[in-house]
């Protein structure tokens, strides 16, 4: 009885907290209609120093997108296992697309890859992973849907900042406006990259004026090394390892398991000591290489040892999934190159 009482009373109260805060938004969108804060936006943009032409072209263009705001707000919660996830963004057919288009482009990811010091599986990796090489960019246009999101107030500093950032990607001639497309949130091109990071990252490999991510291979290869060399990359070693963990390792010292849980750093050495193994059981290397345990879906899943480099992916995608989604398809792919060279 007790029981669906609480139940109908939470049930009240989330109907409550629902009609306000949705009076409240309808308050704000009144008192500031979504025309009078893109003018706004103009007007700092003038104060910012571009062209009035130029900005009248792009104002033109932008309209309030709800799609955009609704598939911000209704991000999946479903809870996933790091298998199921691993499951369903590294299956073998991307595997196999991986291989083909790392050997269709060898020549110019290794050079790129020695460059910039990033392995190429890695590249090949990241491009996959973000945009199924090249092929799923997102067809949102990206003014509209970094004004909308900003509009729409829980982050309007964010997509301000984005908004700005991708002003200048358009002054600066790199995409026509009319092809000027990507996710919902306003990621680009084939390595999905935020305009502020295509502003700190993106590169003109081919040195034809224009950093295409958008279309051109050899700028997308370049633009994401040139993100991971710059975040700390050091193809001296690689991401980290599968582990497993004795019976005797001192779980009970471990900070609280929940979530994405990630212990300090410790060298193999001293892992191997408190009864960490290679996934097969065979010890750790006897190496005083620093490297971090995380455990994903804590205790009960997957337990890996990362290394400074799954450091840098996580400044790429903050989620421990993608990471390890990101090393797993590299790691396939040199399984598949070395098995067929």
């Amino acid at each position: 009885m007790h029981y669906y009482f609480i139940l109908f009373f939470g049930w009240l109260i989330l109907v409550a907290s629902s009609t306000v805060t949705a009076a409240h938004a309808s308050q704000a969108s009144d008192a500031t209609s979504f025309e009078q804060y893109a003018q706004t936006l103009k007007n700092q943009a003038r104060q910012k120093g571009f062209d009035e032409q130029f900005l009248e072209q792009v104002f033109a263009t932008v309209k309030q997108r709800g799609a955009v705001v609704k598939a911000d707000r209704n991000q999946p919660e479903r809870k996933l296992t790091l298998d199921t996830y691993l499951q369903t963004r590294v299956p073998d057919w991307k595997v196999e697309q991986a291989v083909q288009q790392y050997l269709q482009h060898k020549n110019t990811l290794e050079r790129i890859a020695k460059q910039y010091g990033v392995q190429a599986r890695f590249i090949v990796a990241l491009w996959g992973n973000e945009s199924n090489f090249g092929r799923i960019q997102g067809n949102h246009p990206v003014m509209s849907s970094l004004v909308s999101l900003a509009y729409e107030g829980r982050r309007r500093e964010l997509f301000e900042s984005q908004f700005f950032a991708a002003l200048e990607i358009l002054k600066q001639g790199h995409i026509a406006l009319a092809d000027f497309n990507g996710s919902w949130a306003g990621a680009m091109g084939q390595s999905q990259f935020m305009p502020s990071s295509f502003l700190s990252y993106a590169v003109d490999a081919n040195a034809d004026g224009r950093k295409d991510i958008w279309g051109t291979p050899e700028d997308v290869f370049a633009s994401i090394a040139n993100f991971l060399s710059a975040e700390g990359w050091n193809d001296a070693t690689t991401w980290g390892r599968q582990v497993k963990l004795t019976e005797d390792f001192p779980v009970a010292q471990l900070p609280s398991l929940e979530g994405l849980t990630k212990v300090r750093k410790k060298s193999l050495r001293e892992w191997s000591k408190m009864g960490v193994t290679k996934f097969d059981g065979s010890p750790l290397p006897a190496l005083s290489l620093p490297a971090s345990l995380i455990l994903p879906d804590d205790i009960g899943g997957r337990v890996y040892l990362v290394y400074g480099n799954f450091e840098t992916l996580m400044r790429w995608n903050r989620s421990y999934y993608f990471g390890i989604s990101v090393a797993y398809l590299s790691e396939r792919i040199a399984k598949e190159l070395g098995e067929r060279s």
